[in-house]
Formats: structure tokens, C-alpha cells, sequence
């Protein structure tokens, strides 16, 4: 499994807006040139963002984007899953009626193990996050 470049930009956009105060509204050109994200792809992604819950989308002169939420209470894995979709590793964990191997299939149980681990290593809120980045993707 590879991250997209919209879950990449996703991450970069939120860790920008963890930058200021909660509710705060940022400009998309502002996120965009401090995370090296291109515009209209930044507009795409804060839809889904915004579909989310995890962030709005103020229109207008003044416009931009704004944090619905505390860095507190959004997690990596929520960025993620809010633009690449609910994570699996395979098609058998996917599937809601399961691949009829779990019985004994003896790679069932390392996917969901592995799939476990990932989503807990991603769990870890924003606001731990944003102490370490200093917030510019420019290299």
C-alpha cells in the first residue's frame, strides 16, 4: 500500500491548519505555497476534507479553509481515510462477507494483524504531530 499524492497533500494541508488557532481560517493560497501543494489540488482535496468533517470551507474575500475540530481530536488515520478511503490490505479483509478462507487461511490473521497495526501506528493525534514538523514542505 502506498499513500497517495492526495493523501500526502491531505496530511500537509491539516498539519498547516494545526498552525493556528482552531477555527481560525486560512487562505488556500497560503497552505498551498507554504506546503508546496498545487492550488486546484488543494481545492479538490479540501472537498473531501469538508465531506469529512474535518475541516470548512469558508467562501469569499476572506475565504479559505478552517479546522472543524482540535488537533486533539483528529488523527492521522482520520487525513487519510477522509481522501484515500477506509484502509485495507487486501481484498479479503475488504470484503463484508469475507473471502470464505478465514477458517484456514494462514495468511487471514497476519493481514487483519497487520492491518491492526497500521491503523493504531496512525492513530496518533495531530496535535503530536505538529510540535515536531516545522510545518514547510519546501525542501
Amino acid at each position: 500500500m502506498m499513500l497517495t499524492k492526495a493523501g500526502e497533500y491531505a496530511v500537509r494541508c491539516m498539519l498547516h491548519l494545526t498552525t493556528v488557532s482552531t477555527g481560525d481560517v486560512v487562505a488556500r493560497r497560503g497552505i498551498s505555497e507554504a506546503m508546496d501543494i498545487p492550488g486546484p489540488f488543494l481545492a479538490k482535496i479540501a472537498q473531501e476534507l469538508a465531506r469529512s468533517g474535518l475541516i470548512q470551507i469558508v467562501q469569499g474575500a476572506r475565504g479559505g479553509y478552517r479546522l472543524l475540530k482540535s488537533p486533539e481530536d483528529v488523527t492521522l488515520l482520520d487525513v487519510v481515510e477522509a481522501v484515500e478511503g477506509e484502509i485495507f490490505l487486501n481484498e479479503c479483509i475488504f470484503r463484508s462477507d469475507g473471502c470464505g478462507r478465514s477458517g484456514f487461511c494462514g495468511v487471514h490473521q497476519v493481514w487483519q494483524k497487520a492491518r491492526a497495526g497500521l491503523r493504531e501506528t496512525l492513530s496518533v493525534p495531530l496535535s503530536e504531530l505538529k510540535d515536531v514538523a516545522d510545518h514547510s514542505c519546501r525542501p
